[in-house]
């Protein structure tokens, strides 16, 4: 029987959602948790943060959405983080979606943010990946989504780390798309272009904002459910044959 082409349903489905507290992340988890999943919600914020976010949808009497503190620059996030996941009994969706960035021009990228972009950038995606692929194995489904960017397929000046780990990032679901792909487990990537985040609206001079806006082909920043909604259906029982791909959402910039 052919799936009805409205039903992304993801009930009885465990997700992992890194860096899923805030922006992007953030309407990921709304997404995939109105579609019925069960989340696990990775954040690096302080552990009295975590708590609080955690108290809040106990109080709701929300029993299927849990979150945990996961700063991936400290040296016994992953040991922790890998044994609370154990104690769930399937990880059936994955979105490494937990990213940084440090612009700054080539001459003047120091190895501090060199190794704080690779250790949250990469390092992080693929220790993850490499968990969650043998869970996934063992249960013969999976579906790996990794958050990239449009610096992977283009390039300004001032990103050529940020650039560098995201181009890693369109390896790394390539290559573990092609292995996995015998464990009907669906690995893709999805690179957003310009998004109206919170964090954009704070730090984005508005001069700048509208110059942005103006060089991409549909006039507006991408609002970030317009990119959760692509993951969701990555995730759901919609998808069976795309893998390996970079989905890229941004609303034409990269054509211009």
């Amino acid at each position: 029987m052919k799936p009805n082409i409205a039903n992304l349903d993801l009930t009885g489905k465990t997700a992992l959602i890194t860096g899923g507290t805030m922006g992007i992340g953030e309407a990921i988890a709304n997404e995939l948790h109105n579609a019925g999943a069960n989340l696990i919600i990775t954040g690096a914020e302080s552990q009295q943060e975590i708590n609080q976010l955690n108290k809040k949808v106990n109080d709701k009497k929300i029993n299927n959405i849990n979150y945990f503190r996961a700063n991936f620059c400290e040296q016994n996030c992953y040991k922790e983080l890998f044994e609370y996941l154990d104690s769930f009994q399937n990880i059936d969706i994955c979105i490494n979606n937990a990213g940084t960035n440090r612009n700054n021009l080539l001459e003047n990228i120091t190895e501090e943010d060199y190794s704080f972009l690779l250790e949250v950038n990469v390092k992080a995606p693929f220790l993850i990946t490499q968990y969650v692929s043998k869970r996934m194995k063992d249960a013969n489904y999976g579906r790996i989504v990794n958050l990239a960017s449009i610096w992977s397929v283009i390039s300004r000046e001032r990103r050529t780390v940020y650039s560098m780990t995201k181009s890693a990032i369109l390896g790394l679901t390539k290559t573990s798309a092609i292995e996995l792909a015998p464990h009907n487990i669906l690995v893709n990537a999805v690179s957003p272009g310009f998004t109206l985040t919170e964090l954009t609206k704070k730090t984005l001079p508005k001069q700048e904002f509208d110059i942005l806006k103006n060089q991409v082909p549909i006039k507006r920043f991408a609002q970030p459910y317009e990119i959760a909604k692509t993951i969701l259906f990555l995730v759901s029982n919609m998808n069976t044959y795309i893998t390996g791909q970079n989905i890229i959402i941004d609303g034409g910039f990269t054509n211009v």
